[in-house]
């Protein structure tokens, strides 16, 4: 049996990336947004039997990708190769909630939010729907 190439991700690893990138993108890892990447991955299906000392790993490769200059391109080829169609949605439901954890949204979140869009085809209509729903849930009262 070959051995699978070390920069080869699955679809969980993906969305964990995902998810650490919008994090960090504004260059301040909040505890509120690594609580919800800790409770996504810990209770949504789509992560069922995931190993989760991966995270870790995951998130030491976004931060190496982010020091370099074609860094965010090279983790949205990463998340094409290992993202199905199926999931583009759950991806960009799951990277804006971990944005909306903290209460508030930074320009850079909104920007690699705009590219995650676009780089995941995702119909307009369909991800304001899904931006709606993350406002919603994380809601102050």
């Amino acid at each position: 049996m070959p051995e699978s190439v070390e920069h080869s991700m699955s679809p969980q690893d993906a969305l964990v990336a995902l998810m650490v990138a919008v994090s960090a993108s504004d260059e301040n890892i909040r505890t509120s947004e690594l609580v919800k990447i800790q409770s996504i991955v810990g209770t949504l299906p789509v992560f069922i039997g995931y190993d989760t000392d991966r995270i870790k790993h995951l998130s030491q490769m976004v931060f190496d990708l982010f020091d370099q200059d074609d860094g965010l391109d090279a983790l949205f080829g990463l998340m094409r190769e290992a993202l199905p169609e199926r999931l583009h949605e759950t991806a960009y439901a799951l990277s804006c909630d971990v944005a909306a954890a903290d209460g508030t949204l930074t320009d850079t979140e909104l920007r690699l939010l705009e590219e995650l869009r676009y780089e995941l085809e995702l119909d307009r209509l369909h991800a304001a729907a899904i931006e709606r729903g993350a406002r919603a849930r994380h809601m102050r009262a």
